[in-house]
This record gives C-alpha cells, structure tokens and sequence, in this order.
C-alpha cells in the first residue's frame, strides 16, 4: 500500500472528515473494487433469475401428433402464503396459441396483453394466423428487450406447419420443446412425463400423462396445489377441459 503523498497533507480542522475521506479515495482508488452499471445490473438480474422457483408454479407442454397440450395447477403464492387459489395460468392468445406462465403475475400479464394485441394485428392486417414461431419470436424480443420481466413461458398451438412448442426464460432464450415443464413443481413434473411420454402420441393418449404429471407436482411442491387447467389446441381450435373430463383422464393415468 502507498504512503500518503506529502503534497496530499490532510489538515484536521472543522471539515477534517470529509477532507481524510477525499485523499483516502484519491490514494486508494486503484484497489478499491468497482462495478460498471452494466455489470450491476447484470447481477441484479441473474439474483432476480435464480428467485423465480421462490414463485411458485407446476405448467406443462407436450407436443402430439394431432395438437398441442398444455396444464397448469391454479394455486398462486406470495412467498409462503397462498394470495389465490384459482388462479389463471395458462391463457389463450388466439384460437390456435396458448401460453403459460411462471414468475411474477403483473410481467407475464403484461406480456401476454401486447402479444395477443399483436397476434389480432397480425390476422386482421395479413387475413391470416400468426405463425407459432412468430409468437414465440416476439415474446423473445419482447423478454430480452425488457431484461426486467421476471416471467418463465411456454407458448404453444398448431400452424400451417403442424404442432409446435416453444420455451422461453426470462432473459427471452428460446428453444423449441416437445415436452417440458416449468415452476416449482417443474422437476416432479418432468419425472413423470420422462417415465411416460413419448413422442408421437395422440392427445387423447397423453392426457391422462400430463393430468398425473400435474398431479404429482402438486402433492409434493407446496407452491403448487388446489387445482389444475388443462387445454388442448388442435386443428378444431382451442379447448378447455371440463372438471368433469379432467376427472376422467386423470383416474386414467393412475
């Protein structure tokens, strides 16, 4: 460490405080650790990134042959308290995409509104459905362009060019799925659909999959819970199932 420079004599006098603590930071200013905003802001980021399991969530999203599935539970939390428990996870963007969500409520609803604002563009200005990629494309820009939305998602439908699904993190990486699950109760979820999903499935053959996936992510995460939302999208267009039809595939898949 250097001494302090005898050109640098530091008076005590009245404002001796904050003359000792100017020479120290002049002296001392090549060792002191700095952070450029971009490298602060990087850190905030990736500490926002590694809470969003804190949220608390179990969605899914499998590719078949003939469409696409896509569940969620419906428990939404507040660290360890439950704010609500039949909360909408899983939305519909147009009648041939739907998107689910992990993270904060308030960014994904946001993305949500300015992408299906855009896929109503689109068909009314082109006279024809946005591409699956498309949409997943501008939620990518959209995420990436932001860097604050903590929002985990999956979008998925059926096009022209058959049944797709896309993953996307909440820096907006993008990466195109024919199973995969997200939140929480993600890990118990993937089990199941590892064990039991394959590709080429029809939907009515994956159901009771996804239905057991669902549930299994809820007995054991306790983010997860209450109950569950599963929507098929298929060339007939988009479908909620019924308590009664979810009853159904799920003691199938028991």
């Amino acid at each position: 460490m250097r001494e302090i420079s005898s050109s640098n004599e530091i008076l005590i006098n009245a404002m001796g405080v904050n003359t000792i603590r100017y020479f120290l930071q002049m002296e001392f200013q090549t060792w002191i650790p700095k952070y450029s905003f971009r490298e602060t802001n990087n850190m905030a980021q990736n500490n926002a990134i590694n809470q969003l399991v804190v949220k608390g969530t179990t969605t899914i999203g499998v590719v078949c042959k003939d469409g696409v599935i896509l569940a969620s539970d419906t428990r939404v939390t507040m660290g360890y308290f439950v704010a609500h428990k039949q909360g909408k996870k899983v939305y519909k963007i147009d009648e041939h995409i739907g998107m689910t969500i992990a993270g904060s409520v308030a960014d994904a609803q946001k993305v949500i509104d300015i992408i299906t604002a855009n896929a109503q563009l689109y068909r009314i200005n082109l006279n024809r459905r946005m591409p699956i990629a498309s949409a997943a494309r501008m939620t990518s820009n959209l995420l990436f362009s932001a860097r604050g939305l903590m929002a985990q998602i999956l979008v998925g439908g059926v096009d022209d060019t058959g049944p797709h699904l896309f993953s996307l993190d909440p820096l907006g990486s993008l990466t195109e799925e024919k199973m995969t699950s997200t939140g929480s109760g993600s890990p118990l979820a993937i089990g199941v659909l590892e064990d039991r999903f394959r590709e080429g499935m029809t939907v009515e053959e994956a159901l009771p999959i996804i239905a057991k996936a669902v549930n299994a992510a809820m007995k054991r995460d306790v983010a997860s819970g209450n109950n569950y939302n599963i929507i098929v999208i298929n060339d007939k267009g988009y479908r909620e199932l019924t308590d009664t039809e979810k009853k159904q595939v799920l003691s199938k898949g028991s």
